[in-house]
């Protein structure tokens, strides 16, 4: 088994688990309980699959020593031939899944998400661009089963958004659109543009898992609020209230402005909603920002930053420069079909996360270091 890691914090850690769920108090706290057996159905498939390794193991060695006997009886070297395939292959499938179990989740990836689409260089056809692409992942959150709920927005005044601002909720969110953030380019030919020629706008895209209070402590003291009355479009009913809600986080900086309910308090509520996302983007990528540095290569950082993907709409190609992925599908994707992408690029975290590991580089989960199991 020295193609893979030690096994023995992982038992231990499934003891521990084990001992958890036999414990009455453990379903007094609901959340703590479904987290606990989640965890322990989980590490009792790797401990099982892994056992299942060892026995094929044994039987791969048995097959190859039969059929290199000669004098082993003809029956039985016919049938080790036979099983001797397809042992291998199972336990290859077996490693991969047992590495795959392996690696510690990432704790948002089961969060709701914040979404933060904003437009950069191109003036009216950024924010048209801006427009275009919250509906199309407004349509692959339809497709997903997710419910959108627009935080904030900023509408340009020939259509789209100069910002635009939406909590995402449903099913490992965070998960599928984590990939998302950074810089989106576009190439076509703006409706205002008399001579045909193609123009180049940006918008930046950032995915934020939202936050629970408990992930981020704010100080009161830490906040300036002010709120003053909604301007722009909206309807009567907002415009004529001081219910507009603008939040700065003095330690970071961090502003966050939201308008656009009538009420104050619903604004402000929205509006601490978008900052602990923030607040907790940042402190994840401080965090990632270590790790990524032990790491040879890294899908991204996520920073609005960094150009991801270009939209040409002359050639209908959607390219992410990240993985070198083509697709001559751009009307599809712009309807929200996002799968192909969104799956290559999880299979790519995925394939450098599992070369990590094999490495003994990817960062394990505080239990699965020496020592006892209940550091966790």
């Amino acid at each position: 088994m020295s193609d893979l890691p030690d096994i023995t914090p992982f038992r231990r850690r499934l003891d521990e688990l084990d001992a958890q769920m036999s414990d009455p108090n453990l379903f007094a706290d609901p959340r703590r309980a479904a987290t606990v057996s989640r965890d322990q159905q989980r590490m009792a498939r790797l401990v099982a699959d892994y056992d299942k390794i060892t026995v094929l193991d044994r039987q791969i060695e048995e097959a190859r020593g039969m059929l290199k006997d000669d004098q082993a009886d003809p029956d039985l070297r016919e049938l080790a031939e036979m099983e001797l395939p397809e042992n291998e292959a199972a336990r290859e499938q077996l490693q991969r899944d047992v590495l795959v179990a392996m690696i510690p989740p990432e704790p948002t990836d089961s969060r709701n998400t914040v979404l933060e689409i904003r437009a950069g260089t191109g003036g009216d056809e950024a924010a048209l661009f801006g427009g275009e692409l919250y509906r199309a992942y407004s349509r692959f959150a339809d497709t997903q089963g997710w419910k959108v709920q627009p935080m904030s927005s900023s509408e340009a005044e020939r259509g789209g958004y100069k910002e635009v601002i939406a909590l995402i909720t449903g099913d490992e969110v965070y998960r599928q659109l984590k990939f998302e953030s950074g810089v989106h380019r576009v190439q076509r030919v703006p409706v205002t543009e008399a001579n045909g020629r193609i123009h180049t706008s940006t918008v930046t895209v950032a995915v934020m898992p939202e936050a629970q209070e408990v992930d981020i402590e704010i100080d009161p003291q830490d906040l300036e609020i002010s709120v003053t009355r909604a301007s722009g479009p909206g309807g009567q009913g907002v415009n004529t209230t001081d219910s507009a809600v603008q939040i700065l986080h003095k330690p970071t900086g961090a502003i966050v402005y939201c308008a656009d309910e009538r009420s104050q308090i619903k604004n402000k509520a929205k509006a601490m909603t978008v900052l602990r996302a923030r607040l907790l983007k940042i402190k994840e990528d401080e965090e990632r920002a270590k790790y990524a540095a032990q790491r040879k290569g890294q899908i991204g950082t996520g920073d609005r930053s960094e150009r991801i993907r270009t939209y040409n709409f002359p050639q209908s190609r959607v390219t992410d420069h990240r993985i070198g992925l083509t697709l001559h599908s751009l009307p599809q994707v712009m309807e929200g079909e996002f799968e192909p992408l969104v799956t290559a690029l999880m299979q790519e975290d995925m394939a450098m996360k599992l070369a990590a590991l094999s490495e003994g580089q990817a960062a394990m989960p505080a239990w699965a270091t020496t020592g006892s199991a209940r550091q966790a």
